[in-house]
């Protein structure tokens, strides 16, 4: 379902009924989307995992963090 920035001001209540059903609910902005509202749902999971968390950990430039980013400022001042 698609709604506009204006619905969503004046039938907020509406739009959250229509999302409890399960609905998704697209909303536009001078006619471009720009936000999405959806069904809320628990996550069991304790972690989420990230696939970025840990991308450094086995680089040995980056050791010692605070030598490391003054190194990588060093060019600039």
């Amino acid at each position: 379902m698609k709604a506009t920035a204006k619905d969503l001001r004046f039938n907020s209540k509406g739009l959250l009924d229509t999302v409890n059903r399960g609905e998704e609910i697209v909303i536009t902005f001078r006619g471009k989307p720009c936000a999405k509202l959806i069904p809320y749902t628990e996550k069991n999971e304790e972690t989420i995992e990230n696939q970025l968390f840990g991308i450094w950990k086995d680089n040995d430039t980056a050791k010692d963090v605070d030598k490391y980013v003054r190194g990588l400022r060093k060019g600039r001042f």
